[in-house]
């Protein structure tokens, strides 16, 4: 991935554009601090860090994080990522005007976590008859492979927690840019509920 920056989702929204209803995700990306810079001489590869969020509560500060960001002359902030670019410099603001209308993002984020589900709603399966007297209607059905290898093949699909993985959404369009509101609207939707973290990349 290229360069990019952090945000998080407001909600979803509509945007008219030459008579068409055009549903947007409306994201606030940015101010991000850039905390460190690692080169391709001291660290092996070039780098940026991001830091998104000012922490408000010292209380959830380690001394650890607190020192990576004294060492920066940078006050503590929720998230810390890297982006693979050396275009940013050490104490820099990177904000929403990095991107333009009309651009394609790929946007990363949490997604909703569905906790436990069974085999038709995590996996699509079609079930068994729904008539009185089946016995088997929304159950796996057999998940072994006879006396070889008696066991249950790796990757088999079962009941289990749905949800609550990273995802990436490529390829959406960048429909308004307000950097005086620091707010980008895509075409869309994104991963995650309100208010969870994302990561939006310029698509390669």
């Amino acid at each position: 991935m290229s360069k990019g920056i952090i945000g998080k989702k407001i909600g979803m929204s509509q945007h008219y554009s030459g008579g068409e209803l055009i549903p947007v995700t409306v994201i606030q990306a940015g101010p991000c601090t850039v905390v460190q810079k690692k080169t391709a001489e001291q660290d092996g590869y070039e780098s940026v860090q991001l830091a998104f969020d000012e922490e408000k509560k010292k209380s959830r500060i380690t001394k650890a994080i607190e020192g990576h960001f004294k060492k920066a002359n940078v006050q503590p902030h929720r998230f810390l990522r890297e982006f693979r670019t050396g275009e940013f410099e050490q104490g820099q603001v990177v904000t929403v005007d990095i991107f333009k209308k009309g651009e394609l993002v790929a946007v990363s984020g949490v997604s909703k976590g569905k906790g436990f589900a069974g085999v038709m709603k995590r996996h699509k399966f079609a079930g068994g008859p729904g008539g009185h007297g089946s016995m088997f209607n929304r159950a796996p059905g057999s998940i072994g492979a006879s006396a070889y290898p008696s066991r249950v093949w790796p990757g088999k699909k079962l009941p289990g927690h749905m949800g609550s993985v990273n995802v990436t959404i490529k390829n959406l369009e960048i429909v308004e840019v307000r950097p005086d509101q620091n707010l980008l609207f895509v075409r869309g939707a994104v991963p995650g509920g309100d208010n969870g973290m994302l990561l939006i990349y310029k698509a390669d």
